[in-house]
């Protein structure tokens, strides 16, 4: 009984901390509060963003919500390792009105489980999504001190040299974050911003954003697009997301290249012609199943994802940088500024073999990369693949190899023509 009403004031404790961080969340600076006009269209007015917010029709039945009142536009790039994110990124990291962070949810799981990356384990994603979609509301809003109880060690005074991938945003490479470099420079190597400026002051980095009309998070951690629904519903935001995807085989094949220790057993498979019997196949299928869900459910039209869904292939892109880029840009409502085109130029007739140190880079022959995996892999692991991943393949718009002979012949592009038509 002792141990009882210790669990009901606990219980009671933890409903009271609730309730006040909703609270403290629904009334938070950056927004003010106004009428919900329906729940397909949650917190934008009319088209025009200097058009003054009309109640619609309907609204009588919703209650009172915490509007985006700044009208930017939240930016989320929804995509899994090796997928050709950071190519994605960068597109959006170029344009001057944009804030980007590269990969902040890092720090959530390796403060909260290390080791989730391929778990399947519905309480551990539970636990990972809660905190990850609290972490990208508040950095929506520009709170980036919200990140500083995932950063180890803590910093100090808002100050940290640890924030994952910090180089990769210009806007920490520039001022009032930093002031090593001219902001007129397209291509500051990442390294460079690292060595040159030292530690990142979250207070500016917030002040940076705030000043900038858009704010771009790309993300590898976050599974499918349903998990998403509460970031895309809250009516204080307008999220845009870009899901995007590439050929399973060729994923495969960079991690072999990337993450030569976690994938050991399928280079043994790659250089003996014979599968392992301890290889973890869930290091590929969990792709195959999280983009068939994922791109199913976007284009079943749900209203919550109406004008705020766009698939981009990462071969689509690779081969026509400028105009996928347009089109994306488009979709978000921004131009295609010089800046962007100038990094396209440079960053997509390098190499089509990025060494090994850079092995996050960008700079590289994009079209050749887009298919090079046909080169690398056995036709048996090819083959296996194809058999397990038919239904994401054939979603996608990828033609499986027949033989040896056709998975070798790179004048037959196993990227089939396709247009996807995004929820409207």
């Amino acid at each position: 009984m002792h141990c009882s009403w210790k669990a009901v004031i606990l219980l009671a404790l933890a409903s009271i901390a609730i309730q006040y961080t909703a609270i403290r969340t629904l009334t938070s600076k950056p927004f003010q509060l106004c009428q919900l006009p329906s729940p397909q269209n949650c917190g934008l007015g009319g088209a025009d963003t200097d058009a003054p917010f009309e109640r619609a029709a309907g609204c009588e039945d919703y209650p009172l919500f915490s509007f985006n009142a700044s009208r930017k536009t939240h930016i989320l790039v929804l995509a899994t390792t090796r997928s050709g994110s950071s190519f994605m990124g960068q597109l959006l990291n170029q344009h001057q009105d944009v804030f980007y962070l590269f990969e902040p949810l890092y720090h959530i799981q390796t403060t909260l489980i290390p080791r989730l990356f391929h778990s399947r384990n519905m309480a551990d994603r539970r636990v990972m999504l809660g905190a990850s979609r609290d972490l990208l509301r508040s950095l929506y809003g520009c709170d980036l001190y919200f990140l500083e109880s995932y950063i180890k060690p803590p910093p100090s005074n808002h100050t940290t040299d640890k924030l994952f991938r910090a180089g990769a945003s210009r806007a920490l490479c520039q001022p009032p974050v930093c002031n090593a470099f001219d902001p007129a420079d397209i291509n500051v190597e990442e390294g460079d911003c690292m060595k040159k400026c030292a530690a990142l002051n979250l207070t500016l980095a917030a002040e940076a954003c705030r000043e900038k009309r858009h704010v771009a998070i790309k993300i590898v951690r976050v599974p499918e697009i349903g998990d998403l629904r509460a970031l895309v519903e809250d009516p204080r935001l307008n999220v845009k997301v870009i899901q995007l995807v590439r050929d399973p085989r060729g994923i495969l094949s960079s991690r072999i290249e990337t993450f030569r220790d976690t994938y050991r057993l399928w280079r043994i498979w790659r250089a003996t012609g014979r599968r392992p019997y301890n290889l973890d196949l869930s290091q590929l299928t969990v792709v195959c199943e999280d983009f068939f869900s994922s791109v199913s459910t976007a284009f079943s039209h749900p209203y919550w994802l109406k004008g705020k869904y766009l698939l981009v292939r990462y071969e689509d892109l690779a081969r026509n940088p400028l105009l996928k880029t347009k089109e994306i840009y488009e979709f978000l409502g921004l131009p295609v500024d010089k800046k962007v085109e100038e990094w396209i130029h440079a960053n997509t007739r390098g190499s089509s073999e990025p060494s090994a140190k850079h092995k996050f880079g960008t700079v590289r022959d994009s079209a050749a990369n887009a298919e090079s995996w046909r080169l690398k892999l056995s036709y048996d692991m090819v083959e296996y693949m194809q058999s397990v991943c038919h239904k994401a393949l054939r979603q996608l718009g990828y033609r499986a190899a027949r033989s040896a002979a056709e998975l070798k012949n790179m004048s037959l592009s196993l990227v089939q023509d396709r247009t996807f038509v995004p929820p409207s």
